[in-house]
């Protein structure tokens, strides 16, 4: 099954979007991002019988902006993302999603304004904290959606080389295959990958690593892609073509995949779909 992101349409509402894409008649759609809107759930309840909706990271959007860090060593920003994967588990049940996925954590906390940007030097979490403090919050988290029946999906971070230069060092969790692997191994089995093959272009660039032992890794756990295109310098969200270079890595048998395609057009956005369904057929 293949989702088409909102993320691309981050000026206007994610309901604005999803009516925006049913009348185009795309009816699988990854709610991510967009701008505050109030009882946004409650709008979208008369959707989800006809609409196969997934909620990813940073949604639904809080009407006072924050930075999601769950390997924050801020109380007040670890107890907000905590109190925001619980909302956004919630809110899957409402729309009928039984997965939630959302991003591995930083080893500072950036200001809104600076994400997906360089981001400026300052004083950095030590990685050991973080890392515990990040395994512990997602474990914590695994309990709660259990309950709920939703299962979660970290995604793998983008370091890129501007941000690398800025602190001459890596200041994001599971941007490798080292660390993805050791947070799976140190979370229940409900918690799995969603790999963003973009991301990982970015990564293995920067750290300087075959992308493709990303796959050979973490195959067991990675239960979702998220595919967009890029130079290898910076997650610029391209467009996908049948010789983007990460078919040959996929499996086949994964039934989520999004397309996170920003800023194109709606028959853009109905091409790239079908690229993927051809392709995904000669996938593993």
């Amino acid at each position: 099954m293949t989702f088409c992101s909102t993320g691309g349409y981050s000026k206007q509402s994610a309901l604005t979007t999803t009516q925006m894409l049913y009348n185009a008649d795309i009816m699988d759609i990854e709610l991510s991002g967009g701008t505050f809107e109030p009882d946004i759930i409650e709008k979208l309840k008369p959707y989800k019988e006809i609409i196969n909706f997934r909620l990813h990271n940073y949604f639904p959007p809080p009407e006072i902006p924050f930075v999601f860090n769950l390997a924050s060593l801020d109380d007040y920003v670890a107890k907000t993302s905590i109190a925001h994967v619980k909302n956004s588990i919630r809110s899957s049940v409402i729309l009928n999603s039984t997965v939630f996925a959302f991003h591995a954590g930083f080893l500072l906390d950036p200001k809104p304004e600076e994400l997906g940007k360089r981001i400026k030097s300052r004083e950095i979490f030590n990685k050991s904290d973080s890392m515990k403090y990040f395994i512990d919050r997602v474990n914590e988290l695994a309990i709660f959606s259990e309950k709920e029946g939703v299962n979660l999906l970290i995604e793998n971070n983008v370091i890129s080389i501007g941000n690398f230069n800025e602190f001459n060092k890596d200041v994001l969790l599971m941007t490798n295959p080292e660390d993805c692997k050791y947070v799976m191994e140190h979370t229940p089995d409900t918690v799995n990958m969603l790999l963003d093959v973009a991301h990982l272009k970015v990564s293995a660039q920067t750290l300087d690593f075959d992308r493709g032992n990303m796959f050979r890794e973490c195959w067991k756990w990675i239960k979702g892609y998220h595919l967009s295109d890029n130079d290898g310098t910076s997650d610029s969200n391209n467009c996908i073509s049948t010789d983007s270079w990460f078919w040959e890595h996929l499996n086949k048998e994964c039934n989520y995949i999004t397309i996170e395609i920003y800023n194109e057009q709606l028959n853009t956005i109905k091409q790239q779909l079908e690229i993927v369904k051809q392709q995904i057929s000669k996938c593993q």
